[in-house]
C-alpha cells in the first residue's frame, strides 16, 4: 500500500540536535519491507521531509517512527495516485449514497 509521511521538526531543537539528525540520516537506511519511492527535504519547517513509500506491514512504518520521534514529529497517511484515485472514486461515490 502507498503512503505519504510528513516528519516535522520537534518545538525546541538545538542546531546542534538538528545537525546530529542530519549526520544519523547520512548513517541510517531504512527499515526492511518499506520500499521508498523518494524521499524529499523541504525548506520548511512543517513539514521539513515528505516521504513516499510502500509497505504491506505496519512493523516497518512504527520502526521507523521510534527511530526518529525524538527529533520529528511524524504523520502517515495512506495514499492512492490521482490516476487510481479517480478510477476507484466513482465506485466509492456510489457506495456512499446507498
Amino acid at each position: 500500500m502507498l503512503h505519504i509521511m510528513t516528519l516535522s521538526w520537534q518545538p525546541g531543537l538545538t542546531r546542534e540536535q538538528r545537525d546530529g539528525a542530519l549526520a544519523r540520516r547520512a548513517q541510517w537506511q531504512y527499515p526492511e519491507g518499506l520500499q521508498v519511492l523518494g524521499e524529499y527535504w523541504t525548506a520548511a519547517e512543517q513539514p521539513a521531509v515528505v516521504v513516499v513509500f510502500e509497505a504491506a506491514e505496519f512493523v516497518p512504518i512504527m520502526e521507523l517512527t521510534l527511530t526518529w520521534g525524538d527529533v520529528f514529529q511524524i504523520a502517515t497517511y495512506p495514499a492512492v495516485s490521482a490516476e487510481e484515485g479517480l478510477r476507484i472514486g466513482p465506485e466509492a461515490l456510489q457506495r456512499r449514497r446507498v
